[in-house]
């Protein structure tokens, strides 16, 4: 009787058998790959794909206080809108430690930015300086007031900080001189900058300003680049018009060379602290204060205002001539009539004078 071998041999079913391994494992190799694929487009899209979409494509400027943390920060990102997903943007911030690395400041956030690229700026603390821009400013209390609103130290500090007579002493100034301190322009700052930090910045740009040619200047005309601002602060009361600052400039250094009185009327507004006056009348010249000039012979203690740079140009590059008085037009122009004497000086006074009366401006 034939028998019938119904199994493979021994060694063919080794092979079969080690054919089915590689079989499994290529699948599951497969089925992993697929899995690490998935998974990297989910990183790739959750990391650096666009996630920020700004209205009109228009950048979005945020700012993270001093003191703030990740939940502040969250919270001022969810306020501005911009995020498509912010859950992606949370976990990828917790993975880059931005939490433990949060820095304060003004940050520009730009359509189509990742969720990389947003953490990386705001951990990186890359913020965008601010332009800090201030003019016509009457005083330093105003200034503060002024700054407070483009840059995060608030008004207070900046304000005790200029009334802080030790400290400003050591940058050479004093309560009434102060002023003079400041050239009104554009700045470019961080918004984080503190109040001390924005009176230093202050005084390396007054530094720059005030080289060797301008204190030349200015000791060519017998004054300190203090009084400089001091006579500025007054022409820039006196007129609007930067063409004439320096006619109205040569005008006082004309009075200062032959030691008249100023006569200032913006002196006497100072002084009165009431700065509604619109006619100067006799009663306004009876006050006692160093700021009338009507009484004190020189150039008051300090400046009346934050002169412009206009002025303190005016001043430096004044106008030579031989005028000694001026008075504004009678037509509003805000222009002036100049005189040499007295009697002509009267005869434009009473033409403004009667101008005022017919507008019945009377204080």
């Amino acid at each position: 009787m034939i028998k019938i071998q119904t199994t493979l041999p021994k060694e063919k079913r080794g092979k079969k058998s080690k054919k089915r391994v590689r079989i499994t494992v290529l699948l599951v190799l497969g089925i992993l790959l697929v899995f690490a694929l998935a998974f990297g487009y989910w990183l790739y899209k959750t990391v650096m794909s666009p996630n920020v979409q700004t209205a009109g494509g228009k950048e979005v400027v945020i700012y993270i206080p001093t003191g703030s943390d990740f939940a502040k920060v969250e919270s001022i990102i969810s306020e501005a809108g911009f995020l498509v997903k912010e859950k992606s943007f949370h976990w990828v911030a917790q993975q880059k430690k931005y939490p433990e690395n949060i820095h304060p400041g003004r940050y520009v956030v730009k359509d189509g930015m990742s969720n990389n690229q947003l953490v990386n700026m705001l951990r990186g603390g890359l913020q965008s300086p601010v332009k800090v821009t201030f003019n016509n400013i009457r005083d330093v209390d105003m200034l503060a007031g002024r700054i407070a609103d483009q840059i995060e130290a608030d008004s207070t500090s900046i304000s005790n900080l200029l009334h802080n007579q030790k400290y400003i002493n050591q940058l050479g100034f004093d309560s009434a001189t102060i002023p003079a301190l400041f050239l009104p322009d554009t700045y470019e700052f961080y918004w984080t900058t503190d109040a001390e930090g924005f009176v230093s910045r202050m005084f390396q740009e007054y530094n720059k300003f005030w080289n060797d040619e301008r204190k030349q200047q200015a000791a060519a005309k017998n004054l300190t680049p203090i009084q400089v601002s001091t006579l500025a602060s007054i022409v820039n009361k006196e007129t609007n018009m930067s063409d004439e600052m320096p006619r109205v400039a040569g005008v006082y250094l004309n009075r200062l060379k032959n030691n008249w009185l100023l006569q200032a009327d913006p002196t006497l507004v100072f002084a009165w602290k009431d700065f509604s006056i619109r006619r100067v009348l006799d009663s306004h010249k009876e006050i006692e204060s160093p700021y009338n000039t009507y009484k004190y012979i020189g150039l008051p203690p300090g400046p009346i205002c934050i002169p412009s740079l206009a002025a303190i140009k005016a001043v430096l590059n004044a106008e030579e001539h031989h005028y000694f008085y001026f008075c504004a037009r009678e037509d509003f122009s805000g222009y002036h009539n100049f005189a040499k004497t007295l009697a002509e000086h009267n005869r434009n006074a009473a033409k403004y004078q009667q101008a005022l009366n017919q507008k019945g401006i009377l204080k």
